[in-house]
């Protein structure tokens, strides 16, 4: 069963890196649709992946309490001992893609404030932030 569960929790990290690269050239490409479609995908394989993780730390904790006196590198097999290191390796690829991605948001993020800045400046009054009295590129009739 650990090794049932170790596969699916991979295939559902591969899929997570594979939906985040597709987001990092949406974003090159300004094509924002696709990354907000592919947002409820996304937390449905993080929800399917802790779930699997759940799983697979109960399965070793099950194999511990059953073999209190064998050290657990003796209680897996060899797929078992691969695959947790491909899920290791797996995990490190995502967290650096994830970083690429959050890189891209943040500058993306910051032209459009630098650009509401320009066209509506604003002041800080206390701890909030309102247009500016001397605001006059922007006018607003009602």
């Amino acid at each position: 069963m650990l090794t049932h569960h170790l596969k699916n929790a991979l295939e559902d990290l591969r899929d997570l890196i594979t939906m985040t690269k597709s987001d990092i050239e949406d974003i090159k490409l300004a094509q924002h649709d696709p990354q907000f479609e592919r947002l409820s995908l996304k937390d449905e394989k993080i929800k399917s992946f802790e779930a699997k993780k759940a799983m697979i730390d109960h399965e070793i904790s099950n194999l511990v309490k059953l073999n209190p006196d064998r050290e657990l590198p003796s209680l897996l097999s060899k797929e078992q001992h691969t695959l947790l290191e491909e899920l290791k390796v797996e995990l490190s690829n995502l967290h650096e893609t994830n970083s690429k991605y959050a890189k891209l948001v943040l500058v993306v993020s910051n032209l459009y404030n630098t650009f509401l800045e320009r066209i509506v400046p604003t002041e800080m009054q206390g701890y909030k932030k309102v247009a500016s009295k001397d605001s006059t590129f922007l006018e607003v009739r009602a």
